[in-house]
């Protein structure tokens, strides 16, 4: 009996393993479906997979690493000549900056709930800007070692890559932590509001993407209604939205990236994601947190007030009776 437990065990940690690495795999190609080429390398304006694999870690623990492991040695062999040393070494610094920025988010005290404002800070500097320093650096520094990259043109390569993997974290991982907390829907949900806040998002980020004129900045107010109403449950798809639309339109050269170069282009790109990742993250964490205090003080004011009602006096019921004959005698 207690040999068929452990063996269920390992089995359903090794379907874990490898769930993820499919996922880190898929993710990865649909990343690369808008690469582009800096110097010679490819990469992408938001990298996927380094959410998931973030997201993975606090879902399922340390131990599934392995299968984050397997699915970026996949990826890096789908997109070089096959196994090598080189693209064994992109792919363990790929796997080990994901396990960093977890490492480093629970040193700091970090909560899944996105409730706090210490909680998006620490997911937008620890997490992605600061555990995405070592597959950008890892990368980048192969292909410098390898020969298919100068050193004149690291720094812009390592940006490119180091602002890739970091989006993936602020796009990716917020979303795939709300779903921890997804529910049923109830008739009582606000389902106008919702569905107008759908379609507001739609037709306001595809014209800011989509006409020549420089209107990105029409996406802040959406991303401001969505974090206020919905917190992060309406923020997360909204940025992700936004992001995917304007990667589409700078990777097509099209609306207000026409006419830009390659890494003006990611440029651009890096600063809208950043921003849009930054208003939603934030903001949502703000207002939850705001909720929550308010929550708390509302249910203080109650238990507070059930005290003082039981502990005032009452007249009693001698008293009340032994007051009349007093008065007659």
């Amino acid at each position: 009996m207690i040999r068929s437990e452990k063996a269920r065990r390992r089995t359903v940690v090794v379907l874990q393993m490898l769930g993820i690495a499919a996922a880190y795999y898929a993710s990865g190609q649909l990343g690369l479906r808008r690469q582009v080429v800096v110097e010679g390398a490819v990469v992408t304006p938001l990298w996927p997979p380094s959410g998931i694999a973030l997201a993975s870690l606090f879902y399922l623990g340390i131990r599934v690493w392995p299968g984050i492991a397997l699915g970026s040695v996949c990826t890096v062999i789908s997109m070089t000549d096959g196994f090598t040393f080189w693209g064994l070494t992109v792919s363990a610094g790929s796997a080990l900056a994901p396990l960093c920025s977890y490492l480093a988010l629970r040193a700091v005290g970090f909560r899944t709930e996105l409730d706090r404002l210490r909680d998006g800070v620490a997911l937008v500097f620890v997490g992605a800007l600061g555990g995405m320093l070592i597959s950008a650096t890892v990368g980048a520094g192969v292909q410098m070692l390898s020969g298919s990259l100068s050193a004149g043109h690291f720094w812009q390569v390592w940006s490119a890559w180091w602002a890739g993997d970091a989006m993936g974290v602020l796009m990716v991982t917020p979303l795939l932590l709300v779903l921890r907390r997804a529910r049923l829907p109830r008739l009582d949900d606000p389902w106008p509001e919702a569905l107008a806040l759908a379609l507001v998002t739609v037709v306001v980020t595809t014209a800011a993407t989509r006409t020549p004129l420089s209107m990105l900045y029409l996406v802040f107010p959406v991303l401001v209604w969505a974090a206020l109403r919905f917190q992060l449950a309406g923020s997360a798809p909204c940025a992700l939205f936004v992001s995917v639309m304007a990667i589409i339109a700078g990777t097509e050269g099209v609306g207000p990236f026409d006419g830009h170069s390659v890494l003006e282009t990611m440029f651009n790109l890096c600063i809208l994601n950043g921003c849009v990742a930054l208003t939603a993250l934030l903001l949502a964490a703000i207002v939850t947190e705001h909720n929550n205090i308010r929550h708390e003080t509302e249910v203080a004011c109650e238990e507070l007030a059930a005290l003082v009602e039981e502990l005032a006096p009452r007249p009693s019921a001698e008293g009340r009776a032994g007051g009349p004959q007093d008065e007659r005698g």
